[in-house]
């Protein structure tokens, strides 16, 4: 399986690239027992029972035409499942399964939990530092390598960002110098705030389609910048004041009727609550006309985006077995707020009376991608009250999005966890109603991705735990490498749906309770006994440490 996950409608307004893709089929083996993987006709045999692998490189260039992808596979249509008249408990108990990735960096240990595959950051400031269109892929092709060695799957993330200066950054990955030096000059092809300070994290997608890069782009915004001083839970700032968004605004405005119309000058500061401003108090101009019309165009730019790049890489991989995906980020600060003021920030247009995230799931169903959020681990009860939290609440909402516009949706942990409060809380949201022991559940992910693997998680009770929750994420079943087998099969990807009108979009933004969600999982971690020859192995193991 290979799944190239782009930060397309990423955890705030994202912009992007003409991207020029190419695709080279692989397979990444996962040896079972018994089978000789050194001998070339055990390996064939072997290889065409997980034909569901992939391999994919990225290659930019400022040129129109596109590089099309080659797929090994001929057909351009989804092969007929077959349907079992009489399935064995374990073919229907599959039908639960959830996969596992997790994020690099790689180890072996990954292999003993049993998990299905890895995640990995393909950053722009690596791959294209040297100069534009001077690409270096060695270092992720031996990454590469060692992940198909290692028998695992392999989602690849499209980091057109900084690495750094942000929660969870541990490196610093800066953009390309010769982006930088651009902006030396031109100072409005990053995002600026009302203050004027920019961002340099990541390009404005006011120069979207402006020919600054010869074309292209690389875009995601923060609104809640730790270099600038923001501490939860502030509501951050727009980030729309460079001289091109400022232009693309005033054309809009114009176009409404209303030239009189400026940007907002009331949003607050980065720490900021929203009773401090005059756009998000109560009854505050978030609610005008002008403030309405605002926000609407301020999302529409982060949905028009997506829709553009999704295009893209639609066509660059069109008949490849390989499926695309967009990461939303969960906001869930100011959730319970009414005017949810850092969704808005973030250019996630959701308020109580406005549904904010399934016109980004309908724009997905166009390119048959899946949508990717986060916070999967988090309680309403373990989060700040007085800052309105509400984390659960928010995954409902958006995986519900996911599921009303018949697309697959996926999700990952927000911050590192190692408790089992944390990893029941993943698992019932991968299946919010529980396991279907006679088949195919109502809801279920399309996988999960564990951020991230390191030495904490390593430490021998928090390995231990982690594998119970692998285990429990696949049903109890073993490990299974074929995708078919519990109905999420990787398929020739098909050419995107047309361009949906505005007024089909409109209507997603019409509001639906979310569909109900147990309690609590009824695969449980909590549920899982340690037999006698596991628990002495533990003492022992406690033991000799005490000694080492």
């Amino acid at each position: 399986m290979s799944v190239v996950m782009t930060n397309l409608v990423s955890s705030n307004l994202p912009g992007g690239w003409k991207h020029q893709i190419g695709f080279q089929r692989t397979h990444f083996l996962t040896k079972k027992p018994g089978v000789d993987l050194s001998d070339s006709s055990s390996r064939s045999r072997h290889l065409e029972e997980q034909n569901e692998a992939g391999f994919c490189s990225i290659n930019c260039s400022s040129s129109i035409s596109r590089t099309q992808a080659v797929s090994s596979e001929t057909s351009s249509t989804a092969p007929e499942l077959k349907v079992q008249e009489l399935l064995s408990s374990k073919e229907k108990m599959l039908a639960n399964y959830v996969p596992v990735f997790v994020m690099l960096p790689l180890s072996p240990p990954a292999q003993e939990a049993e998990v299905d595959g890895v995640m990995v950051d393909v950053w722009w400031g690596i791959v294209e530092a040297k100069g534009p269109k001077a690409y270096d892929w060695g270092a992720y092709k031996s990454l590469f390598e060692l992940v198909k060695r290692c028998g695992l799957k392999l989602q690849a993330i499209m980091s057109f960002h900084r690495c750094g200066g942000n929660v969870g950054d541990s490196v610093t990955i800066p953009l390309p110098k010769w982006i930088l030096q651009i902006g030396e000059s031109n100072p409005d092809i990053f995002y600026t705030d009302q203050s004027g300070n920019r961002d340099t994290e990541y390009l404005t997608l006011g120069v979207d389609n402006l020919p600054l890069f010869g074309g292209r782009t690389a875009v995601e915004i923060s609104i809640y910048q730790e270099n600038l001083g923001w501490k939860f839970p502030g509501i951050g700032e727009f980030q729309c004041y460079d001289k091109y968004l400022k232009a693309a605004f005033k054309e809009a405005a114009i176009l409404g009727g209303h030239p009189e119309w400026e940007l907002p000058d009331d949003g607050g500061k980065y720490n900021d609550k929203p009773g401090d401003t005059g756009f998000f108090r109560s009854n505050g101009s978030y609610q005008s006309e002008k403030g309405k019309f605002f926000l609407t165009w301020y999302s529409n730019k982060l949905l028009s985006h997506g829709d553009q790049i999704l295009d893209e890489a639609n066509q660059v991989f069109l008949g490849c077995k390989v499926k695309l995906a967009a990461k939303v980020s969960g906001i869930h600060w100011w959730y319970k707020d009414e005017s949810h003021a850092t969704e808005l920030t973030s250019g996630y247009y959701n308020l109580n009376d406005r549904e904010g995230y399934r016109p980004i799931a309908r724009i997905l169903s166009r390119h048959y991608a899946i949508l990717n959020f986060t916070c999967l681990e988090m309680r309403n009860s373990e989060q700040s009250a007085a800052a309105k939290c509400a984390p659960a609440d928010l995954v409902q909402q958006v995986l519900c999005a996911g599921w009303r516009e018949n697309i697959e949706v996926a999700g990952e942990n927000a911050l590192p966890r190692y408790d089992k409060t944390a990893y029941n809380q993943m698992l019932k949201n991968a299946r919010p109603n529980g396991v279907n022991r006679d088949g195919q559940p109502k809801l279920r992910m399309s996988g999960i991705t564990y951020l991230r693997l390191s030495d904490k998680l390593l430490q021998q009770e928090n390995f231990k735990i982690f594998k119970k929750f692998v285990k429990k994420m696949h049903v109890d079943q073993e490990f299974c490498p074929v995708p078919t087998k519990y109905y999420y099969p990787i398929v020739p990807l098909e050419r995107s749906k047309p361009k949906i009108p505005v007024k089909e979009l409109l209507e997603a933004t019409e509001p639906m309770k979310p569909f109900p969600f147990d309690a609590e999982t009824d695969m449980g971690i909590d549920d899982v006994e340690d037999d006698s020859a596991g628990g002495l192995a533990d003492f022992l193991g406690k033991l000799i440490n005490k000694f080492i």
